[in-house]
């Protein structure tokens, strides 16, 4: 398989996306964060001292998808068209974390949806240190993603 950013050479370059044509495309990522039972009661009840966990991180996972370019070295900058992130309380430890990005562009926004994900699961790491630095980041992946050349993914197909 060839790897698209290196050159003939083994060189890191970014990818000449110049001769793809626009066309929506969407991602959704997903990732987790395991916590003391207690913890999360206080995410979900809002009592955590630094404020509404869940608030800020839906804004903290919306700016870094807006940055993902500045963040990952060989990124496209692209213009998103929407950024969502949400939350599900999993069970009494565990949150999960879902991000939706979308663009009208020549590239894709996976990086976009799994940045969201990773930059909202630290700001809950962040949020609630005090109170439980125990906390797990997991499970960071790609779920689907719609749109380009390389067509449609959704794990669910996905075998390894």
């Amino acid at each position: 398989m060839k790897m698209t950013h290196l050159d003939e050479n083994g060189r890191a370059i970014m990818v000449d996306i110049s001769q793809k044509f626009s066309t929506e495309r969407v991602a959704v990522a997903s990732g987790t964060v395991k916590m003391q039972a207690e913890t999360l009661e206080l995410i979900r009840s809002g009592e955590v001292k630094k404020g509404d966990v869940l608030a800020v991180a839906r804004v903290a996972g919306i700016m870094a998808a807006k940055k993902t370019a500045e963040l990952i070295p060989l990124c496209h900058p692209l213009p998103l068209t929407s950024a969502k992130v949400e939350f599900e309380f999993v069970d009494e430890t565990m949150l999960k974390i879902i991000a939706e990005t979308k663009t009208t562009y020549t590239t894709g926004v996976e990086m976009e949806a799994l940045t969201a994900v990773s930059v909202a699961a630290l700001t809950i790491y962040d949020m609630c240190k005090a109170v439980d630095r125990g906390m797990v980041i997991g499970e960071i992946k790609l779920e689907k993603k719609s749109g380009g050349q390389s067509g449609e993914f959704n794990r669910e197909e996905y075998t390894f």
